[in-house]
């Protein structure tokens, strides 16, 4: 029996939790990580009728893509339905998990899932972040460049997009002079040492680099290991907000409205004027995405998807695309699925379960 750490372990290979916003609170919310798993049950939401669910299906652990806690909290007295929640998680031993943020900001996360539900190919990221990699550089003799090399790509260095296992290496003159405390794998005390060495450059994510490091010095031959790591400013092309795609054959905007309409359940959408262009190129983001509307007139998109849109800001578009708002639940609701086939993939030994609670709290009439 798999305990909690080990399941939210394989979803944060899917979604770290260093990728969250920091306004975010995703990770273990409730219980214990060492805890021994009955069942998992996957919702949008946590309420009290998701916990009761829970209960019911013999689930122990919850995983929600929105925190049930938000904000710090002061007190727990059951005066609100967070706190509510909170108590009746606990008194059942009910752990909850959130993936939040997180989710949204990788490659294959919330933004791709909807982009599947709408066919779109050639997905990729809309707003790719900054400052999110890191570059090391390390020494080595040339004789054990390949086995370092191993080291570093095993603890995640070195995938760029569609590629893995990339790195530079070039050769030149090592120097150095071990004292008489030293333990030098190559040289003698007190004499000056040369070697043919490879100087090895590989980039990788900036969470990662306590694991990096800790994997090049497990395998370097070198007492003191000869390396610096340097922050770089370029973007992470698997690691940001939205996502942009193209329809497989272009459609007019009327008939891509209704085929929007099916293919995410929705009863409403909310979009300014139509243009009379075909639509082709589409940008999205799940929940409120009103932030990427600049990303996807830069990317030339024909229509932004997304949902929480204010009255003001639908003049934001101005001729450029067609917003259209289709509802914050709406737009997020197959990340149940994507998280139900994702763990179900992982874990064989017991079910993990899709919510049939429906947690939207809007209602159209």
């Amino acid at each position: 029996m798999l305990t909690i750490q080990e399941i939210t372990t394989y979803l944060e290979q899917l979604a770290p939790l260093q990728l969250q916003e920091d306004y975010d609170n995703a990770g273990l919310i409730i219980g214990n990580a060492h805890e021994k798993v009955t069942g998992v049950l996957v919702s949008l939401d946590c309420t009290e009728a998701v916990i009761q669910e829970a209960i019911d299906r013999s689930c122990n652990l919850v995983v929600a893509h929105h925190p049930i806690v938000f904000k710090g909290l002061k007190k727990i007295t059951g005066r609100n339905y967070i706190e509510r929640t909170v108590l009746m998680a606990i008194k059942n031993n009910i752990a909850i998990y959130a993936i939040h943020t997180n989710l949204d900001n990788v490659v294959g996360g919330v933004n791709f899932k909807i982009a599947a539900q709408l066919g779109l190919q050639n997905v990729s990221i809309l707003s790719p972040k900054a400052s999110q990699l890191m570059k090391l550089v390390v020494f080595t003799p040339v004789a054990h460049t390949e086995s370092l090399l191993r080291a570093l790509h095993a603890a995640g260095a070195g995938d760029i997009g569609n590629y893995s296992n990339c790195s530079f290496h070039t050769t030149g003159t090592g120097s150095f002079m071990p004292n008489q405390a030293a333990n030098p794998t190559i040289g003698q005390a007190n004499v000056q040492e040369e070697v043919l060495e490879n100087r090895i450059e590989v980039v990788f994510p900036s969470y990662l680099q306590g694991k990096i490091l800790t994997a090049m010095k497990a395998a370097h031959v070198y007492e003191e290991v000869a390396y610096y790591v340097s922050a770089i400013n370029n973007q992470h092309q698997a690691v940001g907000s939205g996502a942009v795609g193209f329809l497989e054959n272009e459609m007019n905007e009327v008939d891509f409205l209704q085929f929007l309409k099916e293919k995410m359940n929705v009863t409403v959408i909310r979009h300014t004027a139509l243009l009379n262009k075909k639509i082709k190129k589409v940008a999205l983001c799940g929940g409120a995405g009103g932030f990427l509307l600049n990303a996807a007139i830069g990317q030339k998109a024909d229509i932004f998807i997304t949902a929480d849109y204010k009255y003001h800001e639908f003049f934001d578009a101005d001729g450029h695309l067609i917003i259209a708002d289709i509802g914050h639940f709406e737009s997020e609701q197959y990340t149940k699925e994507l998280l139900v086939e994702y763990l179900s993939k992982k874990i064989t030994n017991f079910a993990v379960c899709l919510s049939k609670v429906a947690t939207n709290p809007i209602h159209y009439f």
